[in-house]
């Protein structure tokens, strides 16, 4: 998110909180990234193989295409699921449906929060 990306400097306040909560939650590198989402799901997938993404998982919005993609690197993958990120997905896409795309992506982040702490507790319930 940057100046001019269409979002108030409190909603971006907002969102960047959002983004750190759920990283500090889960000890994942939580990317959120809004905006052209150029080569949809193969392009947020190149987005984050640059950062490196193996603990990362990328949270992609495009609203003027209303397209969301989660990709997960391998490590996180272990603990964000298809499944969980359906969660957040259904998280999100509610409030955006609704008109709330700042909403949208938080309660998202919050979801991924969630989901990724019951996949650790249910690890660590089998060790």
């Amino acid at each position: 998110m940057r100046p001019g990306d269409g979002f108030t400097p409190d909603q971006r306040l907002e969102l960047d909180r959002a983004r750190s909560a759920a990283a500090e939650a889960t000890g994942l590198d939580v990317v959120l990234y809004v905006g052209e989402l150029a080569g949809g799901r193969p392009g947020a997938e190149r987005m984050l193989a640059e950062r490196g993404g193996r603990d990362s998982v990328l949270v992609a919005v495009d609203p003027a295409a209303r397209r969301l993609e989660i990709v997960t690197g391998e490590h996180a993958a272990g603990r964000l699921t298809d499944r969980a990120c359906g969660f957040v997905a259904l998280a999100m896409t509610s409030s955006f449906a609704a008109g709330d795309l700042v909403g949208g992506i938080r309660d998202g982040l919050q979801v991924l929060s969630d989901q990724a702490a019951r996949s650790e507790t249910r690890h660590l319930d089998t060790l």
